[in-house]
């Protein structure tokens, strides 16, 4: 994962870091505080605010475990957050194609769930909606699942 620090920077650097300080009323050197790499003997307690934000947000999550927060965060960019499957060796099976014909089911069975919907009375409904959701989350799943499996060398 890229480091806070430098992400928050790539970020502020195509606005300006004048123009971010502006808007937050605060001086443009903790803005380029934030986006130096932190020290590791720096702690919350004596950093006196040039922790960046990012590390805040992320050390709320570490703390509460809420997912909450990071789905709030996600809905800001108009997304929603996905927890990557755990993989289970045990449910991966070795051979390619077996894992591509599930990745096939369950895109098969999203599609029908949409056209059972709506071919219902041409509307899809909230409750349908919700249906749709389950199979596109299984489908998320599965396929993530095989993903996940070829980067760990699972089918070489």
């Amino acid at each position: 994962m890229k480091e806070s620090h430098k992400v928050l920077k790539a970020a502020i650097d195509k606005v300006g870091i004048k123009q971010v300080a502006a808007q937050f009323n605060i001086s443009t050197a903790l803005i380029y505080k934030w986006c130096e790499d932190p020290s590791p003997a720096v702690s919350y307690k004596d950093a006196s605010g040039t922790v960046n934000p990012l590390d805040r947000i992320k050390t709320i999550y570490e703390i509460t475990q809420d997912l909450n927060i990071i789905n709030w965060v996600c809905q800001l960019a108009d997304g929603y957050f996905v927890e990557n499957p755990k993989i289970n060796r045990a449910d991966i099976e070795a051979k390619v194609m077996i894992n591509i014909q599930c990745i096939i089911k369950e895109f098969s069975e999203t599609l029908a769930k949409i056209s059972e919907s709506y071919n219902d009375d041409k509307k899809i409904s909230l409750k349908e909606s919700e249906e749709i959701r389950k199979e596109w989350e299984d489908l998320k799943r599965v396929a993530e699942s095989f993903v996940r499996a070829c980067e760990s060398g699972k089918f070489e």
